[in-house]
């Protein structure tokens, strides 16, 4: 998911600031979520489960990345585009009708592990957190192709 993020950064970052904020919060999602599994580069040597409080800092910046792009990303962009007189194609709009379907099952994820409960998280952390990245990794490609939509309409507004 991080080369994905850098090829795409590399080909529409510094485009707009709304995207490259984007970007960027979602490779500090990233970088938390590699730690959290342990992935290179980060500590493999040891096969058990994060502390509690690892889970919960991840799962409060997930949150925070959803939030912020229903709450504030998409309202920045729809603010450009009353600007320049752009309206969201059917694309984009089922584009956005995708993401938010990835919704509920993120919630979902942080709601359980909000939890301290340790036998919890022994029984199904694993299960959980390979499938959430699974669901992540589905919202960033849905994202991608908003972004890049976002990017090329912005850059060629109607009655420019």
């Amino acid at each position: 998911m991080l080369t994905k993020l850098n090829q795409f950064q590399e080909q529409w970052g510094g485009n707009n600031d709304v995207i490259d904020h984007w970007l960027s919060t979602r490779q500090d999602l990233l970088v938390e979520y590699c730690k959290l599994a342990g992935l290179p580069p980060f500590d493999t040597s040891t096969f058990s489960l994060p502390p509690f409080f690892a889970i919960q800092s991840f799962t409060q910046h997930l949150i925070d990345y959803i939030s912020e792009g229903h709450f504030k990303i998409y309202n920045m962009v729809m603010a450009k585009w009353d600007a320049t007189g752009f309206s969201p194609t059917e694309e984009m709009s089922q584009l956005y009708a995708n993401i938010t379907k990835t919704t509920d099952p993120i919630l979902n994820f942080t709601d359980k592990y909000s939890k301290d409960d340790e036998d919890l998280l022994l029984k199904d952390f694993d299960k959980d957190f390979s499938a959430l990245g699974e669901i992540i990794e589905m919202r960033f490609e849905l994202e991608d192709g908003l972004i890049e939509q976002i990017s090329t309409s912005l850059s060629h507004p109607p009655g420019a």
